[in-house]
């Protein structure tokens, strides 16, 4: 029995790939706090996200379409969660305040 493993293995690694950025912007939403965040991330993340839905969907790749279309929208959220960070002041995390 000849079994192809390449779909599973694109879609695993899409899925440690959503988890691992997701709990990022998670963590950020947590904290209050641009420390640590370029403001560039986010936009490079929506640049590159968008052009590799539209490469993806060109060569009927569906696993980098939607990895690349869920990076794409958490990007959205992160950059409205750095934004709404940034315009409340807060540059270190919430926990290194508290111990001032």
């Amino acid at each position: 029995m000849d079994v192809d493993y390449t779909e599973a293995v694109g879609w695993f690694s899409a899925a440690v790939l959503a988890w691992t950025i997701s709990r990022q912007v998670w963590k950020q939403w947590q904290s209050g706090s641009t420390a640590g965040v370029s403001k560039w991330l986010f936009i490079g993340q929506l640049t590159a996200s968008g052009g590799f839905v539209w490469y993806s969907f060109l060569v009927e790749n569906w696993v980098f379409v939607f990895t690349n279309a869920y990076m794409f929208s958490i990007a959205v959220v992160g950059q409205f969660i750095y934004l709404r960070n940034r315009r409340r002041g807060n540059d270190e995390p919430q926990a290194a305040m508290a111990h001032r």
